[in-house]
């Protein structure tokens, strides 16, 4: 009697960056509207347990408007009707979402518009060696006090300053995820989410 073959891995079974060729979008780093005159400039490195960069990360963000309003707005993944090919953002409407890789020096750079509301940009991560994404989120602007926001409040401050984007001028700011401690620098807080409810 032969062994069966066993059977190809498949991308469930194996870690990857599978995503790496299909969800980044040109301009997927460029969510405020074209000449917009409050776009703000969010950028950072993505590091490992090793602290070295990450070259093949691959960050979602979501926010609200800066009215605090949830932007209903398509637009960030247009295709052309006729070809099927990307046709880019509009560069009017403000959609709320963006995606962006990281470089070969694990680098990412987004351009958008502060969010109202919750002073924070929630961020997911994907990037090799994780078999699922991570929730975190980005603080612009950090309340003034840790427990006007009840996640901030739940943490030491260690903990916390690691959801803190740092101020480098009037309009940009650093965030940098560190997807483990590596003997210097604090691992990112990552939110677990729960999706039966």
């Amino acid at each position: 009697m032969s062994a069966l073959p066993l059977p190809l891995p498949t991308p469930s079974q194996t870690v990857g960056p599978f995503y790496g060729y299909a969800l980044p979008f040109p301009g997927g780093g460029d969510v405020a509207p074209a000449g917009h005159p409050d776009t703000v400039t969010v950028h950072g490195h993505v590091y490992d347990g090793a602290g070295l960069p990450v070259p093949d990360a691959l960050l979602e963000f979501w926010q609200t408007a800066p009215d605090g309003s949830r932007p209903r707005a398509s637009g960030s993944l247009r295709r052309d009707p006729v070809t099927g090919g990307y046709l880019g953002r509009n560069g009017v409407d403000f959609t709320g979402f963006g995606r962006v890789a990281t470089d070969a020096d694990g680098h990412y750079a987004l351009r958008t518009l502060a969010p109202g509301g919750a002073p924070y940009l929630a961020v997911i991560v994907f990037a090799r060696g994780l078999m699922r994404h991570l929730h975190t989120r980005a603080y612009l602007n950090h309340p003034t006090e840790a427990t006007d926001d009840p996640l901030l409040a739940s943490l030491e401050p260690e903990r916390r300053a690691t959801l803190l984007a740092a101020a480098e001028g009037e309009r940009t700011h650093r965030f940098d995820i560190r997807l483990q401690y590596d003997g210097t620098h604090e691992e990112t807080v990552f939110l677990d989410f729960d999706a039966s409810h």
